[in-house]
């Protein structure tokens, strides 16, 4: 596969359609009447819940969703990452539960570490091998979660990896995630990037993260710069091993083919210039499926996000060197501390890791 295939072709669309959601343009004007009709849609689902013709449903265990307002990729995943070490570092046993974006089937499905992303999800399986905790996916995250606590009884917290509209699936807390594009251009889909309108305030029992260097819209949050931990050989990555700053600074200097199947690549190839990579980018679709190598066959050195790792088999990389480069990235005490309060404190818990009577 070469630099002007198909799936290349739709990353450029999908970029473009994205830039066009950050003003009020040709482009985002003439699909108003669309998100005029998504909006109707959207409002009389949230006023059915309102009204109780339907109703959401409490799981036996205290629920966080992170999520956000904004389609196209705000940094849902390294945060919800980071909360599962937050919640665990407090004396949490976390879950995660995810739709599995991708998947062909709608059933309820246990994430293992050896899985294939093409039935969990890359994101799911990324969760599962990253953060260790079990996860479960599926459409109907009530039903996913009720699977999580019947195979994984220990758990007694569980994140919710997005979901924030998925309203049937009660929640204790959210975090609602933004990057630097804010709220966008403020119109909802598909003429603009949000999922729901944008109200005066944050909904109740919500903490707000901006994955940018300063809040992006008029509600108060925390505020979080994300960085690369390192590089690591993919074989040694499957295995575990940490990434270090010395590996991804040995390949500075060489021709390196940087590739991310992620929604916004852009970031990705940012912050390899930003440590000195100066790399060639291959922009891919988001949870890109690699069914073919998209780089050159005479690539020597390409650089991935885990993202796009848990996709690769180290053994059919031919004669590439794959490295993979992790995100450094942690969650502010206060934000965490804001979280905290809106759950219960966590079960007390015996020597042998055991909940006491």
């Amino acid at each position: 596969m070469n630099s002007r295939s198909p799936d290349t072709a739709a990353a450029r669309a999908s970029q473009a359609l994205q830039r066009a959601w950050l003003t009020r343009g040709p482009l985002a004007i003439t699909l108003l009447p669309v998100a005029a009709l998504f909006g109707l849609v959207a409002a009389l689902r949230r006023l059915s819940f309102r009204l109780g013709i339907r109703r959401s449903e409490q799981l036996p265990v205290p629920v966080v969703v992170v999520g956000n307002l904004v389609a196209g990729g705000a940094g849902k995943t390294p945060t919800v990452l980071a909360l599962v070490d937050a919640l665990r570092a407090r004396g949490w046993q976390p879950g995660v539960i995810s739709r599995g974006h991708g998947r062909a089937a709608a059933t309820v499905l246990n994430v293992e570490s050896d899985t294939p992303a093409d039935q969990c999800g890359d994101e799911p399986l990324l969760l599962r091998l990253r953060a260790r905790v079990p996860v479960v996916v599926g459409r109907d995250r009530v039903a996913a979660g009720r699977e999580l606590l019947r195979l994984h009884p220990g758990v007694n917290v569980i994140v919710s990896d997005d979901g924030l509209q998925h309203l049937r699936l009660a929640r204790d807390a959210q975090l609602i995630v933004f990057d630097e594009r804010g709220a966008g251009n403020g119109w909802l889909l598909p003429a603009g990037p949000l999922r729901e309108p944008l109200a005066a305030q944050p909904p109740a029992r919500s903490v707000v993260l901006y994955n940018a260097a300063a809040p992006t819209t008029p509600w108060p949050g925390s505020t979080a710069r994300r960085s690369l931990a390192g590089a690591v050989a993919l074989t040694g990555w499957w295995q575990g091993w940490p990434a270090t700053h010395e590996a991804l600074q040995a390949l500075a200097g060489r021709r390196v083919v940087a590739a991310a199947g992620t929604a916004r690549p852009q970031r990705f190839f940012d912050m390899l210039r930003a440590a000195g990579i100066d790399a060639t980018p291959l922009a891919l679709p988001d949870h890109h499926d690699y069914a073919a190598l998209p780089w050159p066959a005479d690539t020597a050195d390409v650089i991935v996000t885990e993202k796009d790792a848990v996709k690769l088999d180290p053994n059919r990389m031919g004669k590439a060197r794959v490295w993979v480069a992790p995100l450094d990235f942690a969650l502010a005490a206060a934000l965490v501390n804001e979280i905290a309060a809106l759950l219960p404190p966590p079960p007390a818990r015996n020597d042998h890791g055991q909940p006491t009577a």
